[in-house]
């Protein structure tokens, strides 16, 4: 039995207390209002990012004294960014009436009252199973979310099943309701950047209630993809003093007014029988009923951002928007835009000419002749001469595939911010981002493994540009490594780490919806897999999506110039953004490759087996069995040893590409083409970033 003394001091411990933490959605608010990744935070409380993530997701409690550390932290970001409200769940989803809204200030429009339609109104049955909510809570400030899907009846679906009532008859009149009445929109990613502007997708049948055509017509507009100058809708968002931006109204269209204050005019437009959707990165969503579009979208705007083009483009947008360029600063006691730290900055920043393409400005202008960076994805098939018999009377080849390889490659990735600058005879450093000249034709590797040095995996024919983690990795494999010269860049830091760990989390959580989670065994995992598309396709399709943020906002990094009348020399569109950085991309994608090698080294060595060739992410085996299972490394216990590829449904672990004969495999090698291309059974598409 416990002494009366033990008792009253447990007495007193409860009445005196300890501050009651947040609740573990607000900690992630509060910590993604404040800009920092989990991985940071982790850092800073000497723990693991894992130990972050339970944290925030309520399923363990810090423990002293890390725990009053983080009390203490987010005592400091509240007072900094005050606690939303509790947003209120619509009366017509609750089946109770509504409390009263106070009246808004005048930044704030009112908002319409949604309507529910019947079950009915859907050309599909519901989802049997709904997607997980979005990390952070809803905003009061647009409580019917991000976007809606309008039909030609004025039916604008929105997330969550809500169906509002839309009375525009035109375009100007879409726009003011959207911003006045819709209750439509997104909160900012990060304190420093803006609210997400409203997006109204338009079905065939509203475009053309609105004006529109249902399909561009003409030569001009179907080259231009936009609608003339001269087009009355053009007219009439004119007169009435809305702008169109320099892209036009095409399938993406924005119309916005300049800012009153804080309060932003600007409603994105998106026009599903123009293509808007491209059914590569969005499998058969323009041809869902609207609610479902509407839950595709919404899910991708809760998890990614809101859709602001292709997904390249919101892939692009979404590393802005989680790393604005400015932010606000004291100056002589007066807030001013400054400079954000760890962002790319406000200006474009010229490329080093070794890092810059042939087209470039810098490279025409100083007539460069000294090579370029070379950083690639892997395109490599073993010579058929170096396969053994032992791997010819093998009956299988097994194409493994690395989930978001290149997302993978993103994380902890150190890259420039700032100019580079020109060195010759450097000492060379792993820890530095940049471009050098260095010969690595010496090194002699086997030749049943691609070089690590090439995306061909041919061997090095003498002096060529590298980025830092191709030739780190040279001195990895115990090679001395001497730059003939460089561009390096002296200020540094992980730019990419938030845009990464959003994309990782609703990669998984996607994952996760469709039946494929981390605590699988590999043959369960291969089982969901195999049905996973199956399971919900809309959710399916939002999976899809994501992996083509990943993909199209790599390749956006470098975004060449188009259209005929383009000549060398002329600066294009994309080059004079701050984002125009082909130096990252180069990063990611040497990174991404270097990763590869590394996991084809140490399976000869856990295995003894040598791949058959390689398409970027994706690897082919011989192998005695039809599954992964019959040529993974394993320990006796049965886990799976580290280092090789190994299964799972996180970025950089592996899933099944595809099976087919060995025989079939040996007569493509034969005939010089790649056999990771087919073995899913079709054309695969280079995923080389761009």
């Amino acid at each position: 039995m416990p002494t009366e003394d033990e008792l009253f001091a447990a007495v007193d411990a409860l009445l005196t207390g300890e501050p009651e933490m947040p609740p573990p959605a607000e900690r992630a608010r509060l910590r993604e209002a404040a800009g920092i990744t989990q991985a940071r935070l982790a850092q800073v409380l000497q723990t693991t990012t894992q130990s972050v993530k339970n944290w925030e997701a309520g399923r363990s409690e810090p423990r002293p004294p890390r725990r009053q550390a983080y009390q203490r932290l987010l005592d400091g970001w509240s007072a900094q960014q005050p606690a939303r409200p509790s947003a209120t769940v619509p009366a017509a989803l609750s089946g109770r009436p509504a409390p009263a809204v106070p009246s808004a200030p005048s930044s704030s429009p009112p908002v319409a009252e949604p309507t529910v339609r019947p079950a009915a109104m859907s050309r599909r049955p519901p989802a049997k199973k709904a997607a997980k909510p979005a990390a952070t809570p809803a905003d009061p400030r647009f409580p019917h979310g991000p976007l809606a899907v309008l039909d030609g009846d004025g039916n604008a679906y929105a997330v969550d099943g809500i169906v509002l009532d839309c009375p525009a008859t035109t375009v100007v009149e879409l726009v003011e309701w959207t911003l006045k009445e819709s209750g439509l929109g997104a909160a900012r990613l990060n304190r420093s950047g803006k609210d997400s502007d409203p997006l109204i997708v338009l079905t065939a049948s509203a475009a053309v209630k609105l004006g529109l055509p249902e399909r561009l017509e003409g030569r001009e507009e179907r080259r231009s993809l936009r609608l003339a100058d001269d087009h009355p809708v053009v007219k009439q968002v004119a007169k009435a003093k809305w702008q169109l931006t320099q892209r036009g109204f095409g399938p993406w269209a924005r119309i916005y007014r300049k800012a009153q204050g804080s309060a932003r005019q600007c409603v994105q437009l998106a026009v599903l029988s123009w293509d808007a959707l491209d059914a590569r990165s969005w499998p058969g969503v323009a041809d869902m009923a609207p609610v479902d579009i509407a839950r595709v979208l919404g899910v991708y705007a809760q998890r990614v951002i809101t859709p602001r083009g292709s997904t390249a483009v919101s892939g692009l947008e979404l590393m802005t928007a989680l790393r604005p360029p400015t932010r606000a600063v004291q100056e002589n006691g007066t807030w001013v835009s400054g400079h954000n730290p760890g962002s790319l900055g406000s200006d474009q920043m010229d490329p080093a000419p070794p890092e810059a393409i042939a087209e470039h400005p810098v490279v025409v202008n100083s007539g460069w002749s000294g090579g370029f960076l070379n950083e690639e994805a892997y395109q490599w098939v073993r010579a058929p001469a170096l396969l053994s018999d032992e791997e010819c009377l093998l009956p299988y080849a097994v194409g493994l595939d690395l989930n978001t390889a290149f997302l993978a490659a993103a994380a902890r990735l150190t890259v420039g911010l700032s100019a580079p600058d020109h060195f010759h005879r450097p000492m060379f450093n792993k820890k530095i981002p940049g471009s050098w000249l260095a010969d690595l034709s010496h090194i002699d590797l086997d030749p049943r493994l691609p070089s690590p040095f090439t995306p061909d995996g041919t061997r090095p024919t003498g002096p060529t540009w590298y980025q830092t983690h191709t030739l780190a990795y040279a001195e990895e494999l115990g090679h001395d490594v001497h730059p003939i010269e460089a561009y390096l860049r002296r200020e540094t830091g992980a730019y990419l780490d938030p845009w990464h760990d959003r994309l990782k989390t609703a990669y998984v959580d996607t994952l996760a919806d469709l039946g494929v989670t981390a605590d699988l065994t590999d043959a369960e995992f291969l089982a969901a897999m195999e049905h996973h598309k199956q399971a919900d396709p809309a959710m399916a399709a939002v999976l899809t999506a994501i992996k083509a943020t990943v993909k199209g906002g790599i390749g956006k990094l470098r975004e060449r110039p188009q259209g005929r009348t383009y000549r060398d020399g002329a600066p294009w569109p994309a080059m004079q953004r701050p984002t125009w950085r082909p130096d990252i991309r180069a990063a990611v994608i040497s990174k991404a490759r270097v990763n590869m090698h590394r996991k084809l080294a140490n399976m000869v060595k856990l295995t003894g087996l040598y791949p058959l060739a390689v398409l970027s992410d994706c690897v082919v085996y011989p192998s005695p069995g039809a599954s992964p299972l019959d040529f993974l490394p394993y320990a006796a216990s049965g886990k799976p040893l580290m280092g090789g590829f190994r299964l799972g449904p996180t970025p950089g672990l592996a899933k099944l590409e595809g099976v087919q004969e060995m025989a079939w495999a040996v007569d493509l090698m034969e005939k010089g083409l790649n056999p990771a291309r087919h073995i899913k059974g079709g054309d695969a598409v280079l995923d080389d970033g761009e």
